[in-house]
């Protein structure tokens, strides 16, 4: 990677205009008219999400291209943005706490492909916690020797720091500083009850910026690493985190029905989990949800949203290429894209999606379940394909 590590050197010193698709595509709309501030919880917008999932190495040039206009170009998402690729078991990762439409960053990424078969991006408009590189998605972290990344779109009051500190009547009103006498003013939430974990007061993952969306995603595994000692089977982890989504979302009566939770997962090189409770804020117009498309054979063309750029994918790919496209909204105004239904958690894998749990099996029979150096698998896999009832000529098929 030297010579991209070079090439980037040599793009920080250079003119950042390269294509349509890298100066603003609104000319009476300067960059700077985004300013990078702290935000409020009375905005109306939120962050974008975007994600792929391919069943070949797959570049992300075409896609993120349109998505890093929305950085402060075409919409007003300017305080920051971030990118994961896989790279086998490993991470790379790029954040930038600058507008993604104006970063050098970003552009480079643009215009150097990398391939991958698993990514998360997004560009933050914040309501929690300051414009700084720690409150920027996606998060990360190491779970069972496997690597999780993690970004969030929405609200959840529920892991809002100033909220949840002053749960307790002997805390603050607003977010204190931790000391040994208020330690367990700043913990964070516990679920898990959905999955039969109680809460014995410790919490393994912390968050170590100030947004819901990290502490929600610390929760998520804190309760996932309390429930396991082997590794799962897609399918029981699917219904897993399926269970504490519901368990989340069933908070939002206490906040009068106010919460949107949107949020991309990846956890590993091929798995990738997309989740939506959509919703906008109150007086805005603005929805909040997830959207996705299956790209394979045969291939056309397909132009983006945010600016004038088209790709011939049918020149381009080859005949094993499959990749799925996840965004907060459509990237292509040509495409045929599906909404993520409210409620719905989709497991994508070799660029499909898996709507329920039993289809995760084929995810398993692909070899792309949960793989660790440091964690056994579940040695019953057999068993969960017979409790959720497969039918019989599956299994002969997978040679069970």
């Amino acid at each position: 990677m030297d010579h991209h590590l070079l090439a980037l050197l040599l793009l920080l010193l250079s003119q950042p205009l390269i294509s349509l698709c890298f100066s603003s595509t609104k000319n009476d709309v300067p960059l700077n008219s985004f300013p990078a501030k702290a935000a409020t919880t009375t905005q109306l917008q939120m962050c974008q999400l975007m994600g792929m999932n391919c069943a070949a190495l797959t570049d992300f040039t075409f896609s993120f291209r349109g998505f890093a206009r929305r950085g402060g170009d075409t919409d007003v998402h300017s305080h920051g943005w971030g990118l994961c690729f896989y790279d086998g078991k490993g991470i790379r990762a790029f954040h930038d706490s600058e507008p993604a439409a104006d970063s050098l960053l970003a552009e480079f990424l643009q215009t150097h492909p990398v391939k991958t078969f698993n990514m998360v991006s997004h560009i933050r408009y914040a309501t929690r916690g300051a414009v700084r590189l720690e409150n920027v998605h996606p998060f990360q972290r190491e779970m069972w020797g496997i690597s999780w990344c993690f970004a969030h779109n929405g609200d959840v009051s529920y892991f809002d720091r100033n909220v949840f500190a002053g749960n307790d009547a002997d805390c603050p009103a607003t977010a204190p500083k931790v000391n040994e006498s208020n330690r367990s003013c700043v913990k964070i939430p516990w679920i898990g009850k959905s999955i039969g974990v109680e809460d014995t007061g410790e919490r393994y993952y912390n968050p170590i910026g100030k947004t819901d969306s990290e502490a929600m995603f610390c929760a998520l595994l804190n309760a996932l690493r309390a429930r396991f000692d082997t590794l799962p089977s897609l399918p029981v982890l699917h219904g897993a985190i399926a269970s504490l989504c519901n368990e989340v979302v069933a908070l939002d009566f206490q906040y009068e029905g106010t919460t949107i939770f949107n949020f991309l997962l990846g956890c590993g090189p091929h798995l990738q989990f997309a989740y939506s409770w959509p919703g906008s804020r109150e007086g805005s117009k603005v929805w909040n949800g997830l959207h996705y498309l299956v790209r394979e054979p045969p291939f056309g063309r397909a132009h983006l949203s945010d600016c004038d750029y088209s790709i011939n994918f049918a020149s381009v790919t080859k005949d094993d290429d499959r990749v799925a496209v996840i965004a907060t909204s459509p990237l292509t105004d040509d495409e045929d894209w599906v909404e993520v239904k409210k409620g719905q958690l989709i497991l994508f894998d070799d660029g499909l999606p898996h709507l329920a749990p039993d289809d995760c099996f084929e995810a398993e029979l692909r070899e792309h379940g949960l793989v660790s150096d440091v964690m056994p698998r579940n040695p019953q896999l057999e068993v969960d394909m017979r409790r959720y009832q497969l039918r019989k000529e599956f299994f002969q098929a997978a040679a069970i």
